[in-house]
C-alpha cells in the first residue's frame, strides 16, 4: 500500500473512532426514559415537573436501582470541576473533596478537575477506588483576573473542556468549593443540562426573585418573565453543554463590560437557563443553606452550602 493511501486510511479510521465515541456519549447523555425511573406522584407536596416537562429531583421521586443498572451498563465517567484559590483553597477545598469522595456518584468512575493558584497548598486526599484527579494551575493571565473568581473559572472551563474534559467524561459538574456533601449525590442528578434550584428563593415563590432587570445588561430578564431562580453553587450536564454556557457567559460579560454594566454571575446563569431550559432541575436538597430553617419538604440534605463567613 502506498504511504499516502495508508496515511489517509489511518486518518479516516481515527475520525471514525472519534465520531463513534461522540455518538456513544450523546446516547448516554439522553439517559433512561423518565417513565422508567421518575415517580413524580410520590411527592405531591412539592413541584416535581416543570412546564417544559423537565423533572425536579427530590428524595423519593427516583428509582435509584433502575438508574444504577442503566448507567453501570454504559460504564460512564463523571467529572467534577472545582475552582479554589486564595481563602477557598485553604478553608474549603479539603472538606469539599473528602465529602465528594464519600458521596458523589458512588460506584461510578469520577475524575476531579481541581484548579488552584498554588500547587503546594493543595490538600493531600486519599481518594477511594474509581476516583482520579487532575490538578490545573492558574496561568499568569488568569491570575490577573483572580478578583473575579467566576470569570476565571469560566475561562478555565472554556479552555479545559475541549482540551481535556470532553474526551474523558460523559457528564460534567461544576461546583463551588464552599460546600460539603452530606448525602448521596448520585446518577439521578445526571442529564443533558442540569440546574440547581436556589434554596432561599425556591421557598419564597410569592416574592420577586433578584433577576437582573436592567435592559442594558445581557443578563436582563424582563419584568413579568422568568421560570425559577437558580443557584450558582452547582450546574452540570454534558461537557458540550457546560462549554456552551461558559462561552455564553464570557461573551456576555465582555459585552456588558464594554457598556460599563456589571451583573452577577448568578444573573447571567439565570438568563442562560431562561433562554436554554435545563433538562433536569435539582431540588434545594442538593444545595441547602444550613443557616435556614429546614422546611418539611426537605427530606434529606445532600449538600450543605456555606457562606464565606462560615
Amino acid at each position: 500500500m502506498r504511504p499516502r493511501r495508508k496515511l489517509l486510511l489511518l486518518l479516516a479510521t481515527f475520525l471514525f473512532i472519534l465520531l463513534l465515541a461522540q455518538h456513544v456519549r450523546n446516547r448516554q447523555a439522553k439517559g433512561l426514559p423518565l417513565s422508567h425511573w421518575f415517580n413524580p406522584r410520590e411527592r405531591p407536596d412539592v413541584l416535581t415537573t416543570t412546564t417544559w416537562h423537565a423533572p425536579v429531583i427530590w428524595e423519593g421521586t427516583f428509582n435509584r436501582w433502575a438508574l444504577e443498572s442503566y448507567y453501570k451498563r454504559r460504564n460512564i465517567t463523571v467529572g467534577l470541576a472545582v475552582f479554589a484559590v486564595d481563602r477557598f483553597l485553604d478553608k474549603y477545598l479539603k472538606r469539599f473533596l473528602e465529602s465528594a469522595d464519600k458521596h458523589f456518584m458512588v460506584g461510578h468512575k469520577v475524575i476531579f478537575y481541581i484548579t488552584v493558584d498554588d500547587l503546594f497548598r493543595v490538600p493531600d486526599i486519599n481518594f477511594g477506588p474509581q476516583r482520579t484527579f487532575r490538578i490545573f494551575k492558574l496561568d499568569s493571565e488568569d491570575k490577573a483576573w483572580s478578583h473575579d473568581l467566576h470569570l476565571v473559572h469560566m475561562r478555565t472551563l472554556r479552555s479545559r473542556i475541549p482540551s481535556h474534559m470532553q474526551k474523558e467524561v460523559d457528564f460534567l459538574f461544576s461546583m463551588a468549593a464552599n460546600q460539603v456533601f452530606q448525602g448521596d449525590f448520585g446518577v439521578e442528578a445526571l442529564g443533558r443540562s442540569v440546574a440547581q434550584l436556589h434554596p432561599w428563593w425556591y421557598f419564597r415563590s410569592t416574592e420577586t426573585p433578584p433577576y437582573e432587570r436592567r435592559p442594558g445588561s445581557a443578563a436582563c430578564i424582563p419584568f413579568g418573565e422568568g421560570d425559577f431562580y437558580y443557584s450558582s453553587s452547582a450546574m452540570g450536564g454534558t461537557p458540550r453543554e457546560l462549554l456552551q454556557f461558559a462561552s455564553h457567559y464570557l461573551q456576555n460579560t465582555a459585552r456588558d463590560s464594554s457598556n460599563r454594566v456589571h451583573s452577577s454571575f448568578e444573573s447571567h446563569l439565570n438568563k442562560y437557563f431562561f433562554l436554554h431550559k435545563p433538562s433536569t432541575l435539582l431540588s434545594p436538597e442538593y444545595a441547602w443553606d444550613p443557616r435556614l430553617r429546614l422546611p418539611p419538604q426537605m427530606r434529606r440534605v445532600k449538600v450543605a452550602c456555606f457562606s464565606e463567613r462560615d
